[in-house]
């Protein structure tokens, strides 16, 4: 039988977090749920986000950043956020992130995010 301590809920990962990487959390989360219909899954490594098709973005505090993956139908350069981007299929690019400061979520992060949900919501079967 599982218990709480086996649960890993989005405030067990916010424990984790300072209180200015909680608030770059709470920023995250709003982003996306500004795009429509957002569903959460948390599991011990990430909390994802995920569209009406798949998941599409995943995030959680460490240390003092928030870190995460987006996934999306090309790969982007890298930039102080983008760590790194990799082949995930032969439709989608897996590219993992940091952000340490709010002004990182510029338009041009919110554009990536945007075409995250798009890709959350079945754009890359379309191809």
């Amino acid at each position: 039988m599982a218990t709480d301590v086996d649960e890993w809920t989005v405030e067990r990962h916010m424990r984790a977090g300072s209180p200015e990487t909680i608030a770059l959390y709470e920023r995250f989360s709003e982003i996306l749920h500004g795009f429509g219909p957002i569903r959460i899954a948390v599991s011990k490594s990430m909390i994802t986000f995920k569209g009406t098709r798949r998941g599409f973005a995943g995030a959680k505090p460490r240390g003092d950043g928030l870190v995460g993956y987006l996934d999306l139908m090309q790969p982007l350069p890298l930039d102080e956020r983008i760590r790194s981007a990799a082949p995930f299929s032969r439709s989608l690019f897996v590219h993992n992130w940091r952000i340490e400061r709010e002004e990182q979520f510029d338009d041009v992060f919110t554009g990536w995010l945007r075409d995250g949900y798009a890709v959350g919501c079945g754009a890359h079967l379309l191809r």
